[in-house]
């Protein structure tokens, strides 16, 4: 059937908001526009006439907790609505918190194909578009999502046109013969406040930003955590967006030249996003901007779109773990937006994506810092990500991948990244669980705190090694190190021919303090699966204040500088944690042991010791400069 001259139809369909309302039916099913999105006037004149409905069922995906949808649940009576939610959000209203039995447990990229093959039948649709351009297309602005589908498989599609509304282009456009009804309003589209800041934040943002390298893709959750991780990135380059949401921090490194998304290696040249939650300023951003394109959610969310992405890297808010890797996400009190829905679906397409990185974050402690967000085992808080979906994990005390790890070494990792407060009580529930054998014992170590700032990434050929302090979880990687040297390696870093490397004495390496003990590696790989080439330590002898070191370079690494480093390290580390100076044991053979010694800045001192010779450094007596006397 001819659907005729646009512009007639446009002008035959509008009507008052009153009157649009008055179209909808009792013990219908309504849905209603996405967050910042959602269509006020069209709501809250679905509220006032709330008196005359019975039995009628909500579905929305994400509302602020502001909005006029909260009007609904606050001024409803029990057999007036029904809220259908496939978001919890922070529905911290009570209204909203009490419909939480109402909640669809779904990934958002499924929920379209509910809508379109009407396995939830939706009798209406409250959408709000912007004004019909020359040709009758009406863009859905800041919240396609799902609104999409919604309005394309409703029997009644309302769309309030709101000139403030921009124009965002992409699969974002209804037709004006798509819609059945015109409200014509004018408004302030709905605007998210800043989260609040929390002091673990930013330093969850810069152990994120160390896991993103240059021409990644990215997608960032909501939160305040997320917005310190944008701003970790202003230094990185050639950064791409494939995201749920667009927000003030994206438009902001857009502005500063670190998103220009050319090297995505899909959607090329795009930012690509299904809705926006931000300012003003971000909206008005959005219009017309011919580098920006919103589509649906069941193309933006769907695995297999997000895993073309070139480094496609995921980085979402949890609120809960446990100690096997179990996730939890309901919103936080400075998250006014949770990602659950989304979560699964991006974690598991960054995971399959090549060079892909799934990143959780995770606060330590609640905001209080009473209460740890690592626990022993989620057994009353729903699991959104199970535990098999699970890589690298991000606390402000470290990160650790738990890809292909076991329970034990789940275990270990999740109680290195707790808040050391709590990490005694979480070891010692590991055990009682049997995720840790009896074996394990529980030392002051276990309460160190990682010294991060201390990693660096050096070029060494055409490869970059990284020099880090070993961590709890590394048993494995000390194991593997040594027996991969050849035997007059061992034999000159054991001072003995040796061949087994056990558990029981490697593991002094793994358990230290960083101050009296330290140990430090040079690795290469990726997190969680790296080869150890160098291993450089220190162990304190207090009597002197002097730290015995010893060290251990994979011959193919030997010659090239990373033996220099980890000695270079280990002395400004002991240095600055109040230590004299270094001694080593060697034999008279092992010239390499002594020129690498010697090539500290401080005055070196050689003594025989039997058959072996003592090299000793003092950190008061440093080498004179050209033309000064020795001290």
């Amino acid at each position: 059937m001819a659907q005729g001259y646009w512009p007639d139809a446009y002008v035959a369909k509008r009507t008052s908001a009153k009157d649009a309302i008055a179209r909808v039916r009792s013990g219908k099913r309504v849905f209603i526009g996405s967050a910042c999105g959602e269509p006020q006037r069209l709501v809250k004149e679905l509220a006032a006439q709330s008196g005359r409905f019975t039995d009628l069922e909500i579905v929305r995906l994400l509302s602020l907790e502001s909005a006029p949808l909260t009007l609904i649940a606050e001024q409803g009576r029990s057999d007036n609505f029904n809220i259908r939610s496939f978001y919890l959000g922070s529905g911290v209203r009570k209204g909203l918190a009490e419909s939480h039995r109402f909640h669809t447990p779904i990934n958002l990229s499924a929920v379209p194909r509910l809508f379109s093959a009407h396995r939830i039948p939706l009798h209406a649709a409250l959408v709000q578009v912007s004004p019909p351009d020359d040709f009758g297309w009406m863009s859905l602005g800041i919240s396609v999502d799902v609104t999409m589908a919604a309005a394309l498989s409703a029997d009644i599609v309302i769309a309030q046109v709101n000139p403030k509304m921009p124009r965002v282009l992409g699969r974002s456009f209804l037709h004006v013969n798509d819609v059945s009804l015109v409200v014509e309003h004018e408004e302030e589209l709905l605007a998210a406040p800043q989260p609040a800041e929390f002091a673990a934040a930013h330093q969850i943002a810069r152990h994120v930003a160390g896991l993103v390298d240059d021409g990644s893709t990215i997608q960032v959750s909501l939160g305040a955590t997320p917005q310190a991780i944008l701003m970790a990135l202003s230094g990185k380059n050639d950064i791409g967006v494939h995201s749920q949401f667009l927000t003030d921090g994206i438009m902001e490194l857009v502005s500063r030249g670190v998103i220009t998304n050319r090297k995505k290696g899909y959607n090329a040249g795009k930012l690509v996003a299904s809705s926006a939650i931000g300012a003003r300023n971000l909206y008005d951003y959005l219009h017309d901007n011919p580098s920006i394109e919103f589509h649906p959610s069941d193309y933006v969310n769907d695995p297999s779109v997000i895993s073309r992405h070139n480094k496609m890297v995921s980085v979402q808010l949890a609120t809960t773990m446990d100690l096997t890797g179990q996730v939890a996400a309901d919103a936080l009190m400075y998250n006014n937006f949770c990602g659950v829905s989304g979560m699964p679906d991006f974690l598991r397409g960054a995971a399959q994506a090549r060079d892909g990185k799934a990143i959780l974050m995770l606060p330590s402690t609640s905001m209080d810092g009473k209460r740890s967000r690592i626990v022993p085992l989620l057994s009353d808080i729903p699991v959104v990500v199970p535990r098999a979906d699970v890589h690298y994990v991000v606390t402000e005390y470290g990160v650790v991948n738990l890809f292909g790890k076991t329970n034990a070494e789940r275990a270990m990792a999740m109680v290195s990244v707790a808040h050391p407060d709590f990490r005694e009580e979480l070891f010692l529930k590991a055990r009682e669980m049997g995720l840790l054998g009896p074996e394990r014992t529980l030392t002051e170590s276990l309460h160190g705190i990682y010294p991060g700032a201390i990693e660096e990434t050096v070029a060494v050929g055409q490869s970059r090694v990284l020099f880090r302090p070993v961590k709890p979880t590394d048993e494995r990687l000390i194991q593997e190190h040594f027996y991969n040297l050849d035997q007059k390696d061992a034999a000159r870093r054991f001072l003995h021919g040796k061949t087994s490397f056990v558990r029981d004495e490697v593991g002094g390496m793994v358990v230290i303090d960083y101050t009296h003990d330290f140990t430090l590696a040079a690795v290469v790989g990726d997190l969680g699966f790296e080869e150890a080439v160098g291993i450089g330590n220190y162990l304190l002898s207090p009597a002197r204040n002097m730290a015995e070191a010893a060290f251990s370079v994979l011959a193919p690494w030997q010659n090239k500088g990373i033996g220099k480093t980890l000695i270079a390290k280990l002395a400004e580390q002991a240095r600055e944690n109040g230590i004299q100076g270094l001694f080593a044991y060697t034999t008279p053979g092992n010239k390499a042991m002594i020129r690498l010694f010697k090539s500290l800045p401080y005055q070196v001192r050689s003594a025989f010791d039997g058959d072996l010779v003592v090299l000793e450094c003092d950190f008061g007596k440093p080498l004179p400069r050209a033309g000064e006397q020795p001290v």
